[in-house]
């Protein structure tokens, strides 16, 4: 019987703000490096030109030590997977320039990745794993998609946000509130300790599977600038900002519960209509906000109330990593799915 060979990648992400490389041996994840970059929290949100310069100090050292940690080196890659889109196009440049020389150094093969199926693929990494065919709810910064997965490499975006993304809501909230950079987490953070019905926001009424965030943002800043006192534009209740911020301290907590449960209903609720329209019960999520807590547990809860199989990606998975490029990376392999070593990175493109 002849041996199984072993397929080995090398996973490149560079789209925003973290660089990172993995090693992906067989479908195993044998090392993830991430290297982030503090620069940004100054800023209050993340500078394209600062990110491209940190990507260029990192992503050597980083790449030498996911090499080293997984105990491979360069000659033992078979195939080498980056992200070609979408993201930042400085930071993108960097990883598939980087990719596409080690390519040409070597004569391996290229593989580009899209960024949101490698999150939606995140839930391939560990046991246990989705059977075929699975939802997946992907949301992060700057997308929120319901993807119907047919195979590794066969899926389709079957709802999706028509303006901005839940992501966006939880920073825009976050800065609302003065939270520093990165604001999501912190927002998590204060809802645990607060009452998620002290506060109603208006929950979108969007055809479809298809999301919206805008009014939501639009409805926080109301009720911030008026003090809780409504969440619709009325200028005879504007306040002063010395009465704002004394109300945003007293109440940071329960705002931020209010507005968590109602980001979170929203994106639920879609997800179920989703199940139902396909009938399919095997059910993910993926992307950077589903490391938030509260939208875990109540992913959960949803999942044992209409008997739904849940699978989530541990949190190093959630946000970007290399390790969902490298395991979308290898699936493409598998699948002989290569790509020209002309081909470019794009800040905005298709599945």
């Amino acid at each position: 019987m002849s041996e199984k060979k072993t397929i080995t990648i090398l996973g490149i992400e560079s789209s925003c703000d973290e660089t990172s490389a993995a090693v992906c041996i067989n479908g195993e994840i044998r090392s993830n490096m991430i290297a982030g970059q503090k620069v940004h929290e100054q800023y209050g949100g993340v500078v394209p030109e600062l990110a491209s310069r940190a990507h260029i100090q990192n992503i050597i050292p980083v790449t030498d030590a996911a090499l080293k940690k997984a105990g491979c080196a360069i000659r033992d890659i078979d195939a080498f997977a980056f992200t070609q889109s979408p993201g930042l196009i400085g930071s993108l440049l960097v990883g598939s320039q980087f990719a596409r020389s080690l390519a040409l150094a070597t004569d391996k093969p290229l593989i580009a990745v899209h960024h949101m199926q490698a999150h939606v693929l995140a839930n391939l990494i560990d046991e246990p794993k989705p059977e075929f065919p699975f939802l997946c709810l992907t949301v992060s910064g700057g997308h929120t998609q319901i993807v119907l997965c047919e195979s590794p490499v066969k899926m389709k975006v079957i709802g999706e946000t028509i303006d901005d993304a839940a992501g966006e809501a939880f920073d825009k909230t976050a800065k609302l509130l003065g939270l520093p950079y990165p604001g999501g987490p912190l927002i998590d953070k204060h809802a645990s300790k607060g009452n998620p019905a002290r506060f109603h926001f208006p929950e979108p009424q969007v055809p479809d599977l298809n999301f919206s965030f805008s009014g939501l943002k639009t409805s926080v800043l109301y009720f911030l600038q008026n003090a809780g006192k409504s969440n619709i534009y009325k200028p005879e209740l504007t306040t002063t900002p010395e009465e704002r911020e004394k109300f945003i301290k007293d109440n940071i907590a329960d705002i931020c519960a209010s507005v968590q449960q109602r980001i979170i209903s929203i994106l639920l609720n879609k997800l179920k209509k989703a199940s139902v329209q396909t009938g399919i019960k095997n059910i993910c999520i993926a992307g950077g906000v589903s490391a938030n807590s509260g939208l875990r547990n109540s992913f959960e809860e949803t999942g044992k109330k209409y008997n739904w199989k849940t699978f989530i990606p541990k949190f190093e998975y959630c946000t970007d990593n290399a390790a969902m490029i490298a395991i979308t990376g290898y699936y493409k392999f598998c699948a002989s799915q290569f790509c020209e070593l002309s081909f470019s990175a794009s800040a905005r493109g298709r599945w």
